[in-house]
């Protein structure tokens, strides 16, 4: 592995909005990225803490570092992201507005801010195509938050978060799976769990699928038009005397449309007993990622996003997409 990889890595980081400003933390400081859960909120929290989350063993702070920088608080919403974080001694959580993607930052264009001390969560900052960067220094709020400072003004935390009985229901929701998944995890060896993922892209965007699910990986193949089902069908193929329903999984999904390639890969999916081609843009490789055990009985089509090698990855919910009411295969 060469010197310049390393030292981009050790550079990658991931950047994020919270109202409308740009933030960014080293990937190596980040554990997963999930929706917004429910939180629990105690009366006795300190002000710097907007709840708090049962995350594996652990009970940790999930912090909004809006509190720090003295912004105004608004509502949250079941889109916001939230950034589950380690230091070398504590695990906590970082509510943001949405991730925007994973950038390697190059060192020369990184600014530190003057007078910056151990209390300042942002001591730096980047520029990227003429936007500002700001760099948090994820050290300093474990300072903030092992020393209980009491310096932050009093916020009405629950009247910030969704009130409405189907946001209510969709973060418990969120909160079951995520210590379901925990469980799984803590079950098999002795809580390590290596998963097989084939990566691929959807555009410029990087997606997986399990291993599971995946039969075979075609990159020539005829595709027979047919006429009058949805757009995102392409068509059938002939698998070995077998005729296969293509899915273009991008169109599915509702994602927009990049570059119109003549032709595209194929990934043959077996869900039980039912067999579907999903078209994609590219196929990467495949590899093992430890640290993430996928539930089951997701509402969504994505399971759950990780990072692997500065990579930030989407997990595809198969059982969710083959399952689809929209996907009719007819027998031929």
């Amino acid at each position: 592995m060469n010197n310049n990889y390393i030292e981009q890595k050790k550079n990658t980081h991931l950047y994020f909005e919270i109202d409308g400003s740009k933030y960014a933390i080293n990937t190596n400081n980040i554990l997963e990225i999930m929706k917004l859960p429910a939180l629990d909120y105690p009366s006795k929290l300190p002000n710097n803490v907007v709840g708090l989350l049962k995350y594996n063993n652990f009970v940790i702070n999930v912090i909004d570092i809006r509190f720090y920088l003295n912004i105004e608080a608004t509502p949250y919403t079941t889109s916001n992201d939230l950034l589950i974080v380690k230091t070398d001694e504590i695990i906590f959580g970082i509510i943001t507005d949405k991730i925007i993607g994973i950038l390697p930052f190059d060192s020369s264009f990184v600014d530190q801010i003057p007078f910056a001390d151990d209390n300042m969560i942002v001591e730096s900052l980047y520029k990227h195509d003429e936007e500002t960067i700001f760099i948090v220094n994820i050290y300093s709020i474990e300072i903030l938050l092992k020393g209980h400072h009491t310096n932050f003004p009093e916020i009405d935390i629950p009247s910030l978060m969704p009130k409405d009985a189907k946001s209510k229901a969709l973060m418990l929701k969120r909160t079951h799976d995520m210590l379901e998944k925990a469980s799984v995890r803590l079950a098999a060896s002795g809580g390590q769990v290596k998963n097989k993922y084939i990566s691929l892209n959807l555009g410029n965007d990087f997606y997986c699928i399990s291993l599971d699910y995946v039969k075979e990986i075609l990159n020539d193949t005829a595709i027979t038009k047919v006429p009058g089902v949805s757009d995102f069908i392409s068509g059938i193929m002939n698998l070995r005397g077998d005729y296969v329903t293509v899915i273009d999984i991008k169109k599915f999904l509702g994602l927009t449309e990049t570059q119109n390639q003549i032709k595209k890969p194929i990934i043959i999916i077996q869900y039980n007993e039912l067999t579907l081609a999903f078209l994609v843009d590219k196929i990467n490789e495949i590899f093992e990622f430890e640290e993430f055990t996928e539930g089951n009985g997701s509402d969504s089509y994505y399971l759950c996003e990780f990072i692997n090698d500065t990579v930030l990855y989407t997990v595809l919910n198969i059982d969710k997409i083959a399952s689809d009411k929209r996907l009719v295969v007819t027998e031929m």
